[in-house]
């Protein structure tokens, strides 16, 4: 929340207001954002110096606040109820960095227990009351992965998240959990079959997951827009596209892929790419125009929205039945991060057979799967505890499946629905079914398509 100057008569917060109020001044929308207290910066900074001024006062807001409203949305802290994993005590660690009192050292561990899903953020009252007002959002991932990025940089390590990024700077592409292998040189395995050209104008990304070990899902996707006459093709030579390793603070890295990423596609003439996973669509729409600005031009489209629009103009027709009672599990980077929620809706409304009644918990409000932010590499037991948080509230509704649409989330969210009877299915392989299309591949890891 901004702090105001209350100096001289004129000052329109010279009395009292509550922030948000229809009422208020105008000039209060034109204030600038400023901390109340002068600082003065070091002429030379260090690198912690440099986070806690880019960050003193989104952390002295929140820490000054004393609200808890995140904590009972973070799904973290659902599961575990440990005080120092909050999302107010990842900004109350950055204002004791500020003030000398705590090191990087001393705080980048209890970083880890983060999923980025962005629910805190939503339920902050500095984000509720102000955020229409003043255009303002309390960016605790932002937060995460900049902390995360000044541990790298120091030289502190978590040690799966270490491995995990150094065995996908040697692959190209994240090594997927398990035994499932990984190269270059069969990314593209999961098309065989479907004669889909290289390049052009629109190419569809895969991500890791997807490309390696639930194939399912990119062979879905393809047949579909195949079967209504949508011209795409595959990348020369994907790699992963770094969001991760940005997420768990391996910036460089990330910057590296994305650069080899935007270079192939220059190479192929692409224009526009297609986007089935929600990290990659984080990455492409936030990380890399951060990286690159205005030389990244191209249009980044999410492959549920396109099919939705399919569906509208009848280029698609879901015709054949399907039988289950489900419930929607709407991704953390679809919905909470991007504000995406009702296409996923309109597809699942056009598969006839489907009772779809989407009393669960929905939009801004939706649970999380534990899937992201690297948190089922360093802490994978508590991924299974958040999905199986997830599960269980799914199945007190009395379904038989739940829909997701993030190839991360899925995983986790299979392994929890076992123990609840409840089966895990992908968006795009549903509607692939009620087109009539025989998918092929692979949804855990073993044999290829």
């Amino acid at each position: 929340m901004t702090q105001l100057d209350r100096q001289g008569p004129a000052d329109p917060v010279s009395v009292p207001f509550t922030p948000g109020m229809r009422d208020n001044p105008d000039e209060l929308a034109e204030m600038p954002e400023e901390i109340a207290r002068a600082v003065e910066e070091p002429a030379d900074p260090t690198p912690t110096e440099e986070l806690t001024a880019e960050w003193r006062n989104a952390s002295y807001n929140c820490f000054s606040s004393g609200h808890k409203f995140c904590r009972e949305v973070c799904p973290v802290m659902q599961v575990t109820r440990n005080e120092s994993w909050t999302p107010t005590a990842f900004h109350a660690n950055v204002v004791a960095m500020d003030k000398g009192e705590l090191t990087i050292e001393d705080v980048a561990a209890d970083y880890v227990n983060c999923t980025q899903c962005g629910a805190c953020e939503l339920r902050c009252p500095n984000t509720l009351f102000t955020g229409d007002f003043y255009r303002f959002r309390t960016r605790t991932v932002d937060v995460v992965k900049a902390v995360r990025a000044l541990a790298v940089e120091s030289g502190v390590h978590q040690p799966a998240w270490q491995s995990w990024n150094a065995r996908t700077d040697e692959l190209t592409h994240e090594p997927v959990l398990g035994e499932t292998p990984i190269d270059q040189e069969h990314v593209r395995d999961w098309s065989e079959g479907l004669d889909l050209p290289i390049g052009g104008e629109t190419v569809l990304f895969v991500d890791c997951e997807a490309a390696f070990y639930r194939t399912s899902v990119p062979r879905a996707v393809a047949q579909i827009l195949q079967q209504a006459g949508y011209e795409f093709g595959l990348m020369g030579e994907q790699w992963c596209c770094g969001g991760p390793a940005a997420e768990m603070g391996y910036v460089d890295q990330a910057m590296r892929f994305a650069r080899h990423n935007l270079d192939n596609w220059r190479s192929t003439g692409t224009r526009r790419v297609l986007v089935l996973d929600p990290h990659d669509y984080i990455s492409f729409t936030e990380d890399y125009p951060k990286y690159f600005g205005e030389e990244f031009d191209l249009e980044v489209v999410l492959v549920v929205e396109v099919f939705a629009e399919l569906i509208r103009e009848g280029r698609l027709t879901p015709s054949v039945p399907i039988e289950r009672a489900i419930t929607y599990h709407d991704p953390c980077r679809l919905n909470k991060r991007k504000g995406i929620w009702q296409e996923p809706r309109e597809i699942l409304r056009a598969i006839p057979g489907l009772d779809f009644s989407d009393v669960d918990r929905v939009t801004q409000w939706s649970y999380c799967s534990g899937g992201g932010g690297g948190l089922p590499v360093e802490k994978p037991e508590l991924t299974a505890a958040i999905s199986a948080s997830r599960l269980e509230k799914a199945a007190a509704l009395e379904v038989d499946t739940l829909v997701s649409a993030c190839p991360w989330s899925e995983r986790p969210l299979t392994e929890a629905g076992e123990a609840v009877d409840i089966d895990v299915v992908d968006i795009h392989e549903l509607l692939a079914e009620s087109l009539g299309i025989t998918v092929g591949g692979s949804r855990n890891g073993g044999a290829g398509a």
